[in-house]
């Protein structure tokens, strides 16, 4: 198997990534599809080097992304966004493999007894209310954020594909998008003080 050299750093890339970096952390959707467009291949060229399945590579190059949204602004060098982008990437898809194996693994352990847990009528009550002032929260997000919480959390199964061509959001945006729609949804319910898991 021949190792190709990938070239971290594209050569535009180097003037303005920093600048970019604080785009995104404050919400610049524009920010976001400059850094895609000069990292997207070194993440999908990192990603597809693990020949993971198809569900498992886009999760990886997802979560990839989801990490830059999440630690953009503690990015200390810039100028090295590629290599770090690259390495978070071998980090997911090997952590991938290590779950895949583990479960493979687990499939020869018989299964515990389980409790009934079924919900009793109070924790209807209480989850139905939940869901109705999420409804509403959601409402209220930007069109393409709303759009994207509708389609990930609904009872149809999407591909990223489909999501991406309705939404408009690129493939490797609509992680960072969704993180940024979560934040948003967990400072609405904070208002209501209703807790949101991450």
């Amino acid at each position: 198997m021949t190792t190709a050299t990938i070239s971290y750093v594209p050569t535009d890339a180097t003037h303005g990534t920093a600048d970019l970096l604080l785009g995104i952390n404050n919400g610049d959707q524009a920010a976001w599809d400059e850094l895609l467009r000069r990292y997207g291949k070194i993440v999908s060229a990192t990603v597809r080097s693990f020949r993971l399945q198809e569900a498992d590579a886009l999760d990886a190059t997802q979560t990839t992304w989801l990490r830059l949204a999440e630690n953009a602004e503690r990015v200390q060098f810039p100028e090295r966004l590629g290599g770090w982008l690259a390495t978070t990437a071998r980090r997911e898809c090997l952590r991938i493999l290590r779950q895949a194996k583990l479960r493979q693994n687990c499939t020869d352990v018989a299964p515990e007894t389980i409790s009934d847990p079924s919900p009793g009528p109070e924790k209807h009550v209480i989850d139905a209310s939940t869901a109705r002032m999420l409804r509403k929260l959601i409402d209220e997000l930007p069109p393409r954020r709303r759009t994207l919480m509708r389609m990930l959390f609904s009872d149809n199964s999407y591909s990223y594909g489909t999501i991406a061509r309705i939404t408009g959001i690129p493939l490797g945006g609509i992680g960072p998008t969704r993180l940024r729609a979560l934040r948003e949804l967990r400072n609405k319910l904070g208002h209501h003080q209703v807790g949101l898991g991450a």
